[in-house]
């Protein structure tokens, strides 16, 4: 039998990633543009969160986003109505965005006149947690009624995510079996430094906080 090499082809992308990563990063920081990735699965609300962010800090900063699907531009469309620079990535039916892919959307987006920009990542709680795509922070929704046991069934989206939106908290009396406490818990116990905010995209509560979450980390990084 003749010999024959084996080679890790998942190691191999994920490593040509990280450095596609961490070259973009380094162009964003020139450039002084705050990127972040934003996950969650679908239905969890990024959209509206993201429309009443923006109405939130338009006025204080130039902000853009790409909104990245499998198909369709109904996201886009809706964020276009924000004022937000907005466009559309289409994946070609990845169910994530990597660093390469991130760079061409900023590339459209003319990004370096821009203050801040929001990576609507793919809907999905795996996939875009295993690829660094570039950005400064990560952030992930998640929505009440998906349940609190999440931290323990996709544990890596928590690992990796600087902040954590628990979206659809007015909706708390009506799933009142999800436990607030545990859920945190669940989410430091795997990620000590996480940020959580429990918040209302159709109400505003938790907003504020949000929101100056936001502010504190895009001036720090565009120093």
């Amino acid at each position: 039998m003749k010999d024959f090499k084996i080679i890790e082809v998942k190691q191999s992308v994920f490593a040509d990633n990280d450095a596609d990563a961490e070259k973009l990063r380094q162009q964003l920081k020139e450039e002084k543009t705050f990127l972040l990735n934003l996950m969650s699965s679908p239905g969890a609300g990024k959209t509206t969160t993201l429309k009443r962010t923006i109405a939130m800090l338009a006025g204080e900063m130039k902000i853009g986003v790409m909104e990245a699907d499998i198909d369709s531009d109904v996201d886009a469309k809706a964020i276009s109505e924000t004022g937000a620079e907005t466009i559309q990535l289409h994946t070609g039916g990845m169910c994530h965005l990597d660093a390469d892919m991130t760079r061409q959307g900023i590339e459209q987006l003319n990004a370096k006149d821009l203050d801040l920009v929001v990576l609507e990542n793919v809907g999905n709680l795996v996939c875009p947690a295993e690829f660094d795509t570039g950005s400064v922070k990560n952030a992930m929704i998640l929505s009440v009624p998906e349940g609190d046991d999440k931290p323990l069934k996709y544990p890596l989206m928590f690992q990796i995510s600087d902040v954590v939106l628990i979206n659809k908290c007015d909706t708390l009396h009506v799933f009142d079996d999800f436990d607030t406490e545990a859920v945190k818990e669940r989410i430091h116990k795997l990620n000590p430094k996480a940020e959580v905010f429990y918040i209302s995209a159709k109400t505003g509560e938790g907003f504020d906080a949000w929101t100056d979450w936001l502010r504190r980390e895009a001036a720090g990084w565009n120093r």
